[in-house]
């Protein structure tokens, strides 16, 4: 929203406040931007259909993200990831919203075959309830998009690192490490090898991709990937630590978590944006950012809906 207020946008904000958190907004922020609290999958349609007459453009990023709980909370992923998209769909085309851009996901691409993933690749068996969700979420603003009744642009992001960070690896690794700096668990194998991606990359990606028809995909990510093992040795170092490492022994950390995550992201490179900062800079700005700011460790790491 920062991004868009310095554009000369007026901004419209719902959030339901479950794991965002007003301090990562600045007070003359939050004095520019009209915020309801709201849960989407739950919201009057009726009255989501008013506050949003006159909006051109509406970024659909509200989900539950949290890809290692959703096997506690089964319909979690329904709930705030379709139901919610679906309650946003009827509220845009009825307020006359000519623009959707949707906040997707490389989960969706399961365990691929296909490295780098294009984004014509067919979706495999999905491996998480979180991706399964996304997919029928895409499923939803492709068919309204279809008749005409807004465009849809889709970017499937890796994982995201940077400022607001509060949910991932990285935090997991510096809490750890601040509680006990000699040891460090991992969980799986730590050959995991993961693509991610800086929240500046990502908002420019936001406001800048827009495809030539009704329904658009774009992959988000680097040209590149790391093995979780040396992030967590570059998350170390920047502590200024030398713990012992901890494995286990599968190829995937948890249900859900694919041991291979790296998407082509030719065709948006195609499109004029590009990946500007590297994984390992990705990484040392994420630990920076909690070190200057430890109040985000004492955050509800089970709120995943972001």
């Amino acid at each position: 929203m920062e991004r868009l207020l310095r554009d000369g946008h007026e901004v419209l904000v719902l959030d339901d406040l479950s794991t965002g958190d007003l301090r990562f907004l600045a007070s003359d922020i939050r004095e520019r931007i009209e915020l309801f609290e709201e849960d989407l999958s739950s919201v009057d349609v009726t009255f989501l259909t008013k506050i949003l007459k006159g909006t051109d453009t509406l970024f659909h990023l509200a989900a539950n993200a949290d890809v290692r709980g959703g096997w506690n909370s089964t319909f979690r992923d329904i709930q705030h990831n379709v139901i919610a998209t679906h309650n946003v769909a009827l509220a845009c085309r009825e307020a006359g919203v000519k623009h959707i851009v949707f906040s997707s996901t490389g989960c969706v691409y399961g365990d691929s075959t296909v490295i780098p993933t294009p984004e014509t690749e067919p979706f495999p068996i999905q491996t998480s309830l979180y991706g399964t969700s996304k997919v029928a979420a895409e499923g939803i603003l492709s068919s309204f998009s279809a008749h005409g009744v807004f465009n849809v642009t889709v970017l499937r992001f890796v994982s995201v690192l940077g400022r607001y960070y509060h949910h991932g690896h990285v935090i997991d690794f510096v809490r750890q490490l601040m509680a006990h700096p000699r040891k460090l668990n991992i969980l799986g194998d730590g050959n995991q090898r993961k693509s991610y991606i800086s929240v500046k990359d990502c908002v420019e990606a936001l406001v800048s991709l827009r495809g030539e028809n009704h329904f658009e995909v774009f992959n988000i990510g680097n040209p590149d990937y790391c093995e979780v093992k040396a992030s967590a040795s570059l998350i170390s170092q920047a502590m200024n630590l030398s713990p012992e490492f901890s494995f286990g022994t599968e190829s995937r950390g948890w249900v859900g978590d694919n041991p291979y995550t790296f998407l082509d992201v030719q065709k948006a490179f195609a499109h004029g944006w590009k990946s500007t900062i590297s994984i390992q800079d990705c990484i040392l700005e994420t630990v920076n950012w909690i070190r200057e700011n430890p109040w985000v460790l004492s955050l509800d790491s089970d709120r995943h809906r972001g």
